[in-house]
């Protein structure tokens, strides 16, 4: 698919309706199938534990972490998500290849021990919400060319870590385009919501799903009580797993400095600077108006081809829930930490000047942007129009609230940070 194809198109969490007659026809068996009293297909922790054993030809697991996540997921999706045949098939597959993953890099790091004593050094890490400039801010800082992001193909098959001489030709890439370009068929708007290409930056997000402790299962499924459980869990075991897939990537190929980006760091700031004491916080802000409408759409469009729920607002409450309780855990860490602790980037700063922006991000630590990485930024924004893939449209209204409703919610973080609410 050509951007050209679809610039200008509008699309809404409504249009990521399951329409193909094949799904149709095996979410038919698989209703029929449990009406039979066999749960077909298996969505249980034995079932994906098994599963990804098979799927990396291994069963080490470094240690039981993941265990609890997986039961208390497994436990919700079962409860709470409404899921179809295809949506358990899905989840299920989705789980396997996490820990297939994690298999991966427990024993390639038993082999190669010296992996663990990789340093990773002054990362930069994006913590801001969703749909604040995240992706966008990520990419031009990945154009630096000291620097390196994590790449949707790396996350998705980060072992064995590729060579300086393979990474141009590796044909985990063409793989995971392939992956992708099946993703978008299934539903299409994602693509006009959401940044996606095998080479394009990643969130690091994905490395959480290697213990199960991540936002990213919450995208698939709504799981509200696995979400509770999450916002009060102890995430060390997950940094530990997103460190050795760091430290793995970069045994092979030396890196200078990380470009992180995800906003599950925002809901666990104590356990990122932990993991990562000298790491370069950014913390983007954008009116919770759109930010809190946008994401419940997205919510919706993710989780719609998987579920029988048809009705947007749960998982859009759940979402708009998740974001007041992240800001909150984000301004108590705020109010305890050290002046200069991270930085601030406004939307609307980053979107009216992004090269301008990003000079005065590396100002700000004591660094020039080199006009390398100016004019790659540059080339970068004229290359790619916001709308390449159509237009993400939502409507608060489709979720039963106002964006009036939402700035009088929100009011203490626009107030703190300075972030104009409104039209």
């Amino acid at each position: 698919m050509t951007s050209g194809s679809v610039t200008g198109a509008e699309f809404t969490w409504r249009d990521s309706e399951l329409r193909s007659p094949p799904l149709r026809a095996f979410n038919a068996i698989g209703a029929g199938l449990n009406r039979l009293g066999l749960d077909r297909p298996a969505l249980t922790c034995e079932s994906v534990m098994a599963g990804a054993v098979k799927a990396a030809g291994r069963d080490d697991f470094g240690s039981d972490s993941y265990r609890e996540p997986l039961e208390v997921f497994v436990t919700a999706c079962r409860d709470e998500a409404e899921l179809t045949p295809f949506g358990r098939f899905l989840v299920a597959r989705m789980l396997q290849r996490a820990l297939a993953n994690r298999l991966a890099l427990q024993s390639w790091a038993s082999r190669h021990p010296e992996v663990r004593q990789e340093t990773i050094a002054g990362p930069w890490v994006i913590v801001g919400l969703p749909r604040t400039g995240t992706s966008i801010l990520d990419m031009l800082l990945g154009l630096d060319p000291q620097a390196r992001p994590l790449l949707q193909w790396e996350a998705a098959h980060p072992v064995p870590p590729v060579t300086l001489a393979e990474a141009a030709g590796d044909p985990r890439i063409a793989q995971t385009a392939r992956e992708l370009d099946g993703l978008m068929k299934l539903n299409p708007p994602l693509r006009a919501m959401h940044p996606f290409g095998a080479t394009l930056a990643e969130e690091c997000v994905t490395l959480f799903m290697y213990d199960l402790r991540t936002l990213a299962l919450e995208t698939q499924a709504y799981v509200p009580s696995y979400a509770r459980w999450l916002e009060q869990a102890d995430m060390t075991p997950a940094y530990a797993q997103h460190r050795l897939a760091l430290q793995t990537l970069q045994s092979r190929r030396p890196t200078r400095r990380w470009i992180l980006k995800t906003p599950n760091h925002l809901w666990h700031l104590d356990a990122l600077l932990a993991a990562y004491p000298d790491a370069r916080i950014i913390w983007t802000h954008r009116d919770p108006g759109p930010v809190v409408t946008s994401l419940a759409s997205l919510a919706n469009a993710g989780q719609r081809p998987q579920t029988r729920r048809r009705d947007p607002r749960p998982a859009a409450a759940e979402w708009r829930r998740k974001c007041g309780f992240a800001l909150r855990s984000a301004m108590s860490y705020d109010d305890k930490a050290p002046a200069g602790w991270c930085h601030h980037v406004h939307y609307d700063d980053l979107m009216a000047d992004p090269v301008g922006t990003v000079r005065n991000l590396y100002r700000n630590v004591g660094d020039e942007l080199t006009d390398e990485h100016a004019a790659r930024m540059t080339a970068l924004l004229a290359e790619r129009p916001q709308d390449a893939f159509g237009r993400h449209r939502y409507d608060p209204a489709d979720f039963g609230w106002t964006y009036a409703e939402i700035a009088e919610e929100f009011s203490d973080y626009a107030r703190r940070y300075g972030v104009r609410t409104g039209p």
